[in-house]
């Protein structure tokens, strides 16, 4: 269970929002600039709320203005936008930076089939392949919540209806909060099972 309350002053509004996340997928959806990526960078301790709490699996990452816990000690996967893929790494090093296992490793480059593409640089492969090696290394970190900004946004439509369905099948084999931030509505009603609508800075109706 993740459990998000949180207050922000941002440039243009005032963030405020309160959500629960169970073991399922919530999509936060609504136009450029609303707040959604700002609630994944303070659940990710990226950034920090003015005031508020978040709690993990009845650990406490964040309440108020006490000391909260360091990004790195969250157990909180993070796919951002661009990817974030290491362009001086391999696909296999850039996977294994999110850590060690071996056997989970391999489980996951099976199951979303990229084990021809371990040898190859990021500048070598597509944009839906970065996709899965950024999501495989999310997963490889073992986290208990996983956030993805707009992880499709820049995909063609046969690879972003791929790559969706790769994520469904992940999320019935992880059972872990999962918290998809989109402005297509589509897409989150394709994959939400809650959605929450975003408006500078307020869920709406």
């Amino acid at each position: 269970m993740l459990s998000v309350k949180v207050q922000k002053n941002l440039k243009s509004f005032m963030l405020d929002v309160q959500l629960n996340v169970d073991d399922e997928i919530a999509v936060l959806f609504g136009p450029s600039g609303a707040g959604k990526t700002t609630i994944l960078n303070c659940i990710a301790g990226l950034s920090q709320p003015d005031s508020g709490q978040i709690i993990l699996n009845g650990r406490q990452l964040y309440h108020n203005n006490n000391k909260s816990i360091p990004t790195a000690k969250r157990r909180i996967g993070y796919l951002f936008q661009d990817y974030a893929l290491f362009p001086h790494m391999t696909v296999e090093k850039n996977i294994r930076y999110g850590g060690k296992d071996e056997q989970l490793l391999n489980h996951l480059v099976n199951m979303i089939g990229i084990g021809h593409l371990l040898d190859s640089y990021p500048h070598q492969i597509s944009g839906g392949e970065k996709q899965r090696v950024a999501l495989i290394r999310a997963l490889m970190t073992k986290p208990e919540a996983l956030l993805l900004d707009e992880p499709f946004s820049s995909l063609d439509h046969h690879t972003k209806t791929a790559c969706q369905h790769e994520l469904l099948q992940l999320h019935e084999s992880w059972h872990i909060p999962i918290i998809l931030v989109t402005h297509d509505e589509t897409e989150a009603k394709k994959l939400g099972n809650q959605i929450l609508r975003i408006d500078k800075g307020r869920f709406v109706s």
